[in-house]
């Protein structure tokens, strides 16, 4: 047997052959023959090696070096690098996403080192078109066990005992179903492999019958013998060619070899199996539809019982089984049922092939044991979501499946805790979501795949889920209306329990799950006919204006000043938004996350627009426009003068109420006074803002503190009609670490009060901050500017990318000359003479994603060391100080120290008090 120094493994799977894996292999043949390499190198195309979203991919062996998104262009460097001068070409490798280091070898790379191979053994390894091959691979062994060691019965027991259930969906126990069939006494019984799939983004089971048919086939032979059987088919969609053409090559090669036909390896078995080709309908993959399929009828499913068991193709017992249900059949034989029962969960054994697509980073086939988390497979295998975006649902199963959302995310993967969940295992089938997905859509268009592929036979499932379609249509247009999503829970229910088939009983399952779980979104687009994640077209204007909080038409004040018409920009900003000069300035523009423009290069510059704008205002002197709308006459008393309070207070009053804000500070502002630095946020265009709002009508009154001055009561007591609470969130985060009361330890805010209203301020030389916000990169930058600091040293527990704090003042701070020590956090705080002297603190690493969608920071052991530091400032989050709001006055407070509202009105548990800003939020 001839002998090679390497072999090349590359991917001809649908996906990578689609993104030109036969040039590859072309480009590959024609230079290794010019460098005389071609007896020396052996060019293997094997089936899907998985990684879809790095094809084309090949690996070489013996070294296990793996290559990606391959081009023909890069083929000449790889074969001199490689073969010639024997070091594998680090550009085409795998890169570790945050240190940028090259990774070579396949087992190390996180989307193949945390999977467990058992179906997918062979994948990548081995070509699918060669009979040697995959009996090199103990190929063959085990239906040479089933047929010569083994009675029918001892195959079933082994199969039962193992724990099996069927891979197709519905998780109905393997073993069980063929003791089923093997008890019944009939002169035919046919064995029938389900390869359907019809899952929109599912691929497993083809990924499986084109990288290593022998397997489903050796599945089969067994069934086969375990029940009697000497007839089988498998039942594959004519849309996947490939499948088709390597599963009759296959059975081809098994017929030449005696594996299949008459006397089997001379043991008097015989087994014939053919390959039918159905029309694509979904229903298709029902077990009865596809047997009717078969048969030559019409695909459309029958009532049961009596079950396929017994009355099945040709109404002969049949036994009914999905591709990668019979591709684990051989392992079991071979290696028993303890072995693999020995991974997965009580109830479901054994491992799942799973296909990993939507908002992923790594889109491939995965298998992993069940009981692995969505967690552990989105995240370490999946490699996390695009573009750093927040994870916000995944949908297993299907277009019968459910959607799972972030809370869910450590929720252990397996039919029952699916079930519990409102989902279903399916086929296994997984597109994750991310922030830009409206759930309201999501459930829209999986009901419009299910109700367009339903074979019409029953009335539930036929006119049911059209009018379940004809609702989320209504309601994704605009036109939804109160009582529909409990009209949409109350058809789903009927449908549910009514339907014939299992495509009927599980096609409300996306409406269902994404009403149980999203429930806010219906309401958005029913009541105030937003879509949070600005799909729906035919509800957002734009999607800057339906992303701001307050509805600022950004796309036309931006066109009016690209045509120069400066004044009318000005006054359609000022018409919804009073602190316009403010939000020019330090707004976190959540209108340019979502321009459209920053699809295909930057988005437009909106906040700067409306910088521009306000600032060409103010150079003009162009007076703002107040009209009032009405005389109401009714007092209103608003506690705090922050950015809630002043707008509650100038819509207020233009709507005619007589408005009192109570300020506890001797200056109007709030945290807009006194936590934003002055180089942030000019004092002068504050002052602007304010102004406007007192000549709206708005009255103030300084130094004047809920619970020290006024009380609840008190107001109510004068005359006051209705009280907003909008205190803000003042109070610092506690570190929770020893020596925190230190003298020289500063909560974030108070230095910058300190320093906003000019008070004295003495930090010392070094000066250390805790904290990765906004509120840390301002105290940095602020105490950099105070006279006698030297060095001002930012301490974060993660790394850059995790930084929640704008990223124009990251750059900014670092380009001042502030050190930002990441991946470190505080672990004690020492003093000398009573005050701060050193700060002990320790190297951290990022390990699992936690529910913030981040990477959880973990301590690496004996990285401990200190910092000497005259003053540490504490930045790490503030909460509401609720603690001077007394118990007589009824309002209910929650754990996190928020005051308890109602999300739509803003109202407290008191009759009159409202309450908004970062005191609810």
């Amino acid at each position: 047997m001839k002998t090679f120094r390497a072999n090349v493994l590359i991917c001809s799977g649908t996906g990578c052959a689609a993104s030109g894996t036969m040039n590859i292999k072309a480009a590959l043949r024609e230079e290794l023959k010019k460098r005389g390499l071609e007896e020396e190198i052996r060019i293997t195309l094997t089936g899907c090696n998985g990684y879809c979203a790095m094809g084309p991919v090949m690996s070489v062996y013996p070294d296990g070096i793996f290559y990606q998104k391959l081009v023909v262009e890069e083929i000449p460097k790889l074969v001199e690098e490689h073969f010639l001068k024997g070091r594998p070409y680090q550009k085409l490798m795998f890169e570790e996403p945050k240190k940028k280091i090259p990774i070579p070898t396949m087992s190390e790379i996180p989307f193949f080192k945390y999977q467990v191979l058992r179906v997918l053994r062979n994948r990548g390894l081995i070509d699918p078109e060669s009979l040697d091959e995959y009996i090199a691979r103990d190929g063959y062994q085990a239906a040479a066990k089933a047929l010569t060691q083994m009675t029918p019965e001892e195959i079933v027991r082994v199969v039962k005992d193992s724990g099996l259930r069927g891979r197709g969906g519905a998780g109905f126990p393997t073993g069980l179903k063929w003791e089923l069939c093997l008890k019944i006494k009939s002169d035919m019984k046919y064995v029938v492999c389900n390869g359907d799939e019809g899952d929109p983004g599912a691929f497993m089971d083809r990924s499986v019958m084109e990288a290593d048919p022998h397997s489903v086939i050796e599945g089969m032979i067994i069934c086969a013998k375990a029940v009697g059987s000497h007839h089988g088919y498998i039942y594959v969609r004519a849309e996947y060619p490939l499948a088709v053409k390597r599963l009759q090559i296959a059975i081809d090669q098994c017929y030449e070899a005696g594996l299949l036909g008459k006397n089997i390896l001379g043991t008097g078995f015989d087994f014939d199996l053919k390959i039918y080709q159905g029309a694509g309908a979904f229903v298709c993959g029902e077990e009865t539809a596809l047997m009717r399929s078969i048969e030559g009828k019409r695909g459309m499913p029958r009532s049961k019982p009596p079950f396929p068991v017994h009355k099945g193709l040709w109404d002969k017992p049949t036994v009914l089984n999905n591709v990668e249900t019979f591709a684990n059949i051989l392992s079991i034989i071979l290696n028993g049922a303890d072995w693999f029962s020995s991974l997965g969960t009580e109830r479901s054994k054994g491992t799942k092939v799973f296909a990993l697509t939507g908002k992923v980073k790594n889109t491939g086939l995965v298998e992993v044991p069940l009981g692995t988390s969505l967690r552990e497979i989105i995240y370490e295998i999946g490699g996390g979501i695009e573009g750093g975006k927040a994870f916000k649902a995944v949908q297993t199963g299907g277009p019968s499946g459910g959607c799972i959302p972030a809370e869910l995310l450590d929720i252990e993967v397996d039919y029952e805790s699916l079930a519990q969940a409102g989902s279903i295992m399916g086929s296994g089938g997984m597109v994750v979501m991310d922030e830009d997905n409206c759930m309201v859509d999501v459930a829209k268009f999986f009901l419009s795949f299910t109700q367009a592929e339903s074979c019409g036979k029953c009335v539930p499932c036929r006119v049911g889920t059209k009018r379940l379609l004809e609702i989320l249509e209504r309601i994704t247009s605009g036109k939804g209306k109160e009582g529909d999503i409990e009209l949409l829970e109350e058809l789903g229910q009927d449908i549910r329990t009514t339907s014939l088939c299992g495509l009927g009983m599980t096609a409300p399952n996306p409406v269902l799950s994404t009403i149980r779980y999203f429930r806010d979104e219906y309401k958005a687009h029913i009541k105030y006919k937003r879509c949070p994640s600005l799909i729906c077209k035919e509800i957002i204007s734009s999607a800057c204006q339906h992303t701001c909080p307050i509805g600022t038409e950004a796309s036309v004040y931006t066109a009016l000043i690209a045509h120069r018409r400066f004044e009318e920009a000005f006054h359609v900003i000022r018409k919804d938004n009073p602190l316009a000069g403010v939000c020019g300035r330090v707004c976190h523009h959540p209108c340019e996350l979502k321009c459209k423009a920053g699809d295909i290069g930057k988005p437009i510059a909106i906040r700067a627009l409306k910088r521009f704008a306000t600032d060409y205002a103010l150079r003009e002197k162009i007076r703002v426009q107040i009209q009032k709308k009405g005389s109401r006459q009714q007092r209103v008393a608003i506690i705090g003068s922050g950015p809630a309070g002043l707008t509650a207070g100038y819509f207020l009053s233009l709507k005619g109420y007589d408005v009192t804000i109570f300020e506890a500070k001797p200056v109007v502002g709030g945290m807009l006074r006194v936590a934003i630095p002055k180089y942030r946020l000019p004092r002068e265009i504050l002052d602007i803002d304010i102004d406007t709002i007192k000549n709206a009508g708005v009255k103030f009154k300084t130094d004047t503190a809920l619970g020290r001055d006024i009380s609840i009561n008190s107001l109510f007591e004068e005359g006051y009609k209705a009280i907003f609470i909008a205190i803000g969130a003042h109070k610092s985060m506690e570190l929770d670490i020893p020596g925190e009361d230190t003298e020289g330890v500063i909560p974030s805010l108070k230095f910058l009060e300190a320093v906003n209203l000019g008070k004295e301020i003495k930090l010392g030389r070094r000066v250390g901050v805790i904290g990765g916000g906004n509120s840390a990169i301002d105290s940095a930058r602020a105490a950099h500017r105070i006279e006698g600091t030297e060095k001002v040293t930012i301490i974060y527990r993660r790394t850059r990318p995790e930084m929640p704090a704008f990223k124009e003042e990251i750059d900014a701070a670092i380009e001042e000359g502030i050190d930002i020590q990441f991946l470190t956090t505080p672990t004690r705080i020492l003093s000398q003479n009573g005050k701060l002297s050193i700060v002990e603190c320790i190297r951290m690493k990022l390990g699992d994603i936690d529910k913030s969608g981040r990477a959880r920071p973990v301590p690496v052991k004996g990285s401990e060391f200190t910092m000497d530091l005259d003053t540490l400032i504490v930045a790490i989050g503030e909460q509401p100080d609720t603690s001077y709001i007394n118990r007589s006055y009824g309002l209910e407070i929650s754990k996190e120290n928020t005051i308890v509202v109602d999300p739509e009105t803003l109202a407290t548990s008191r009759e009159g008090v409202f309450t908004g800003g970062d005191a609810v939020t």
